[in-house]
């Protein structure tokens, strides 16, 4: 069995070195004969293309493509249709996966597909962290417990299936939904999620700090825009609900931000203190309270 593990990336070059290390150092069993790391730089302007020509030697499994800045959904279709091999394992660039990975994620899916006639696709763990030097050395809290069907996060699937139902749609063109949206149709023809706990990647990102605000605020517009581009294509209560299209999710938020007396505005002195005390996670979850009052605000208004 051979793998494509595809990696739309922009301008996340420290990380995506790190990425890309563990991905080289993978211990495969009998079940895989081979793998290939294909990478789309989507007009990225750190030098990540560089970097890799440069360094092709210490990357013999990196398949490079590059395309002008047009998303991730672009780029994970770009790297499908690009792919040799029949499985396809989509993750993030900022992911660091332990040496195992590719061998839980196929032995699993092998598994699986005796079962399910290869109608199902695999879902591993996601741990969050900050930690830049040492990212494996988090460990999973409850906050890093995920409910989406398929985020492209972690997940290994058939790229018959894959293409059988279509590629990612490319009019999400700004942040979120695209992978959840493509989820909804392998539902629809009855594909089985199945977990894969020993499939461990480590998603970093930067600790938070008070200048990410405004552009945490603009993600959430964006995320708002595009959810009603997904119920647009779904308009059923299940989406619905996905998305916090429901006038208890906009009840909810209100009270949790009491009518609104809770912004961001207000509380960031505390969140500024919060930093300076290196108490940068409870920072930035305290902060998504406000945050999703914003983003139910907008999705009010995109509908």
């Amino acid at each position: 069995m051979n793998v494509s593990i595809v990696i739309p990336t922009y301008n996340r070059k420290p990380i995506l070195e790190k990425c890309l290390i563990a991905l080289e150092n993978q211990k495969l069993n009998t079940n895989i004969s081979n793998y290939e790391i294909i990478i789309v730089d989507d007009g990225s302007t750190d030098g990540t293309s560089s970097w890799i020509k440069n360094n092709k030697a210490n990357l013999p499994h990196v398949v490079l493509f590059q395309q002008d800045h047009g998303g991730p959904a672009l780029g994970r279709n770009l790297g499908v249709i690009k792919s040799k091999y029949e499985i396809i394992i989509f993750i993030d660039s900022d992911l660091i996966v332990l040496d195992d990975f590719i061998t839980c994620h196929v032995d699993k899916l092998i598994a699986s597909w005796r079962k399910n006639n290869k109608k199902c696709f695999t879902y591993g763990t996601v741990v969050n962290t900050s930690n830049f030097l040492n990212p494996q050395s988090e460990k999973h809290k409850i906050i890093d417990t995920s409910f989406a069907y398929f985020a492209t996060g972690n997940v290994a699937i058939s790229k018959e299936l894959i293409l059988s139902v279509g590629l990612f749609d490319t009019s999400f063109s700004l942040y979120g939904w695209e992978d959840l949206e493509l989820g909804e149709r392998l539902k629809k023809i009855g594909t089985k999620l199945i977990k894969c706990p020993n499939a461990v990647g480590f998603h970093w990102h930067p600790p938070f700090n008070c200048e990410q605000i405004e552009s945490l605020i603009a993600q959430e517009e964006e995320r708002a825009k595009m959810a009603i581009v997904f119920y647009k294509k779904h308009p059923n209560l299940r989406v619905r609900f996905m998305i916090q299209l429901t006038p208890l999710h906009n009840l909810l938020w209100q009270f949790l931000c009491l009518g609104g007396l809770i912004s961001v505005d207000r509380i960031l002195p505390l969140l500024r203190v919060l930093v300076s005390l290196r108490r940068n996670r409870l920072a930035l979850e305290i902060l998504r309270i406000p945050l999703n009052l914003i983003y139910i605000k907008q999705l009010t208004k995109s509908s």
